[in-house]
């Protein structure tokens, strides 16, 4: 996925006396031409090329999950021939194991790239604790201002309390685990390795096609009214991209990185039951805003914090349904009124139009925090790193 580097040119030929001088040439055999080209297509100054690195490491992320998930039936810890709602124990196991596959699957691309450890990929940078526990409070008080404008309208009506007592404790630390574990996957898929490969190789074009290659596999496969949520964003990127090519911006990689892996990350949600349109565009855009935390902090704590507080929030606290799914084990209950426009209908609230609002709050508390006490400079993902 790197911008083309051709080979050098050979040189005009002498004329004159000059060609009489000139030391003799032996032109390069087959073999050697061969293993020239084959060294350019997968290499270039950066190392193994951004494209391949992101291909092998989604081929290792399935390998690996599959080997863990195995070991997992064998073990009776999950079952996926169940169809239902997943419980708290099984939504755990589920995601630990993604976890371990995306843990084992980086570590190989971190050693294989030469890098320190999976660190490198867009998690070392200062305060990452601090930026870890403010992304927390982030993400459960915007999803807390999402559900009061939803309540305070009129398109969410709070029930009864659901659960009492050891049970608040024993099903809120369960899915605390659970969706730590997500935060942790889904962005260390995109705001982590990611993020950091295509940043490294990725130039407007590049974006720009893959872009319209995952539009138009939404087009032929008719999903519905959803993957509008994956064209606006597309469509929202473009010129802002564009125009970063065209001045040739510094650092306007990371953006076009952004671009794709926000588009991408909507793109995953729509296999979600009970996603509309809104709810796959909300997901695109908050993934841009966590790119952009990545950007202003130099890491993506903040993004792993604040991801796992919304769903949370959304799932377990308030009890609602996320990305159109109400688990069992909550602690609120509550149920969608009104225009689904405006109370996400089965989606949730992040179906609802208002989602739209509080992710730009969000946003532009992210800037106004970190944006102008910001200190030190992303870490960058061009310098391969000694092995030790």
């Amino acid at each position: 996925m790197e911008p083309e580097i051709h080979p050098p040119q050979p040189e005009a030929p002498l004329a004159g006396n000059d060609a009489a001088h000139a030391p003799e040439t032996v032109a390069p055999s087959l073999a050697e031409r061969f293993f020239y080209w084959m060294n350019w297509t997968f290499y270039g100054p950066q190392g193994l090329r951004a494209g391949w690195s992101a291909l092998i490491f989604f081929i290792l992320l399935g390998l690996i999950g599959a080997a863990v998930g195995f070991a997992f039936v064998s073990f009776h810890l999950v079952d996926f021939s169940k169809q239902n709602a997943p419980t708290a124990s099984s939504a755990f196991f589920g995601e630990l194991i993604a976890f371990l596959a995306l843990i084992g699957a980086a570590s190989i691309m971190a050693w294989f790239e030469r890098r320190r450890n999976l660190l490198a990929y867009n998690l070392t940078g200062p305060r990452r604790v601090s930026n870890f526990f403010s992304g927390l409070a982030a993400g459960f008080l915007a999803l807390s201002a999402l559900v009061g404008a939803m309540a305070w309208g009129g398109w969410l009506h709070f029930g009864p309390v659901v659960l009492s007592g050891a049970e608040i404790v024993k099903f809120g630390a369960i899915w605390a685990a659970a969706f730590l574990l997500v935060g942790c996957v889904e962005e260390g898929m995109f705001r982590c390795y990611f993020q950091f490969t295509f940043t490294r190789g990725i130039n407007f074009w590049w974006a720009l096609g893959a872009n319209v290659l995952l539009c138009l596999s939404l087009y032929a496969r008719a999903v519905g009214n959803s993957a509008w949520g994956v064209y606006a964003l597309a469509l929202l990127g473009l010129l802002p991209c564009l125009m970063l090519h065209i001045r040739k911006t510094p650092q306007s990689g990371f953006w076009q990185a952004a671009w794709l892996t926000s588009t991408i990350f909507g793109y995953i949600h729509i296999g979600n039951h009970g996603e509309n349109w809104i709810g796959i565009f909300s997901a695109a855009l908050i993934g841009f805003v966590f790119c952009v935390s990545v950007r202003v902090t130099g890491s993506a704590w903040w993004a792993i914090g604040c991801h796992a507080a919304w769903d949370w929030a959304e799932t377990f606290f308030y009890g609602t349904a996320d990305s159109g799914m109400v688990a069992p084990g909550h602690y609120l209950s509550a149920t969608p009124s009104g225009n689904t426009l405006w109370s996400g209908g089965a989606d949730g609230p992040e179906g609802s139009l208002l989602v739209l609002g509080v992710i730009l709050l969000l946003l532009a508390a992210l800037l106004a925090i970190y944006g102008r006490k910001r200190t030190a400079a992303l870490v960058t993902p061009f310098a391969i790193e000694d092995a030790g």
